[in-house]
């Protein structure tokens, strides 16, 4: 008898625990710094609805799965990581949204434990669609046609979790249709966030403490094309310059026929434009560049290069390229070579193509083999090391303002931030609260992808 009361009693107890606990949300998130921006906006719609965020790896109620489509191995990983949430939970509500999502709705959908599939222009409803897949008990697939919709989705962020940068959103969606990409069937058009919004939300972002904010886009140079007016990104970049508060500007990733002789000569006078540039490459061969339907030429992307360098001090440019792009042959990568071995690059990100279905690159001839453009990304991860310690040495002995994102947990008493042109600085100090805080440090050694730095000044 005395037993059985004890088990009501503590079944109770349950009961009352978990009536009063808020329900939990955990996030994953693939892919470009777009999807890390909606990322943090439908996490603030979580945490207004009164739920609790935790790391994915944890128990939660709730599993959001931000997915990426740019290759067959970003769709692989998307399905393996709803695999490990289901895992986690088996009575979890799981909602895989984004690219994947958008363009196989209903692969995505087939998928064991998934409860709510939705595109990438309806992300801010992922509230409203978890709450309906728990009070109806089944799949909730809402995934729009993108290539039709021209209207920009309107993400604000209020409560950033991190407090020294932040991400915006000021642009979705590509027109050019390259021929191995799929990002406008998942994106949809170019489509630009009011300027006014804009710089509304960049005000709120300086109330909030912030020092620096990234303009993200798809496709950020076509920023303004949708828009009525004269609007275009650098006009945006110069009312965001007339602004108190915020110290730095950066740009997401741009093309180079972005970087005309007016823009040049207007970026020369922002103090708060940052020269750091992903300025988007993929081959440095003529012909390779027709069959991805880039439109531009190398020379076009090198004369970019030499204008930034000459005009903005200090510039680090970095880029994207892909090996085994079909038809790629032996003196087309030893073009790519031989270029990004004289414009000497800051950073080069390097991809093996992997063919897309839908895309024109698909079905091109002579595709190339796995085990040449594994021999070919090796060459130019080798000639990337090269550049990019060059570039880290050449800052040596000079004083540099760095922006201290966090203090090192392997290391405690050491800290890490990144300079105007974002150089990774790892620097000794006693003093905590210059976490958010611009610091001024001598650059004493060079280790690869970051520098070793001694702090002289805080402000």
């Amino acid at each position: 008898m005395v037993e059985s009361q004890i088990k009501i009693v503590q079944e109770k107890s349950k009961e009352e625990l978990n009536k009063n606990r808020k329900p939990s949300v955990a996030f994953a998130t693939l892919g470009c710094r777009v999807n890390h921006y909606e990322t943090e906006a439908m996490t603030e719609k979580f945490i207004r609805e009164g739920y609790e965020i935790t790391e994915f790896e944890n128990f939660a109620d709730v599993y959001v799965i931000n997915t990426c489509s740019v290759t067959n191995m970003s769709d692989k990983k998307s399905r393996q990581i709803i695999g490990r949430a289901r895992r986690k939970n088996e009575n979890a509500v799981i909602a895989a949204v984004g690219c994947y999502s958008q363009v196989s709705p209903e692969e995505v959908s087939k998928i064991d434990g998934v409860d709510v599939v939705l595109g990438t222009r309806n992300k801010g409803d992922v509230v409203y669609y978890v709450n309906k897949a728990k009070d109806e008990g089944k799949v909730q697939v809402a995934v729009g046609e993108v290539l039709k919709n021209k209207t920009f989705e309107e993400l604000n962020i209020e409560e950033y979790q991190d407090k020294t940068r932040a991400f915006l959103k000021i642009q979705d969606g590509c027109n050019r249709f390259c021929t191995y990409c799929l990002i406008p069937y998942t994106r949809g058009r170019t489509c630009s966030k009011d300027p006014d919004k804009v710089l509304e939300e960049i005000k709120r972002l300086e109330e909030h403490g912030f020092k620096e904010i990234i303009l993200s886009g798809i496709h950020t140079a076509s920023y303004g094309v949708d828009l009525e007016g004269d609007v275009t990104l650098i006009s945006l970049l110069q009312e965001i310059e007339k602004l108190d508060g915020i110290e730095r500007v950066r740009i997401g990733s741009i093309e180079p026929s972005f970087f005309t002789d007016e823009v040049i000569e207007k970026m020369k006078y922002m103090k708060k434009l940052c020269p750091q540039f992903h300025l988007s490459l993929q081959s440095g061969c003529d012909e390779t560049l027709k069959r991805m339907n880039r439109r531009y030429t190398a020379k076009e992307y090198e004369e970019a290069v030499y204008k930034i360098r000459e005009n903005l001090k200090d510039a680090s440019i970095t880029t994207d390229v892909i090996v085994g792009f079909p038809g790629e042959t032996d003196e087309e990568f030893n073009e790519t070579y031989k270029f990004l071995e004289r414009i000497k690059l800051t950073k080069t990100h390097i991809f093996k193509f992997s063919p897309r279905k839908g895309t024109k690159a698909e079905h091109m001839p002579n595709q190339v083999d796995g085990t040449i453009k594994e021999k070919r990304s090796k060459a130019l991860i080798e000639l990337n090391n090269k550049n990019e310690g060059e570039f880290s040495k050449s800052l040596v002995g000079r004083e540099m303002d760095v922006l201290v994102e966090k203090e090192l947990n392997e290391k405690p008493g050491y800290f890490e931030g990144y300079t105007r042109n974002y150089v990774r600085v790892i620097f000794e100090s006693k003093n905590n609260g210059i976490i958010g805080k611009i610091v001024k440090c001598k650059i004493e050694e060079a280790n690869g992808d970051y520098v070793g730095g001694k702090i002289i000044e805080s402000n």
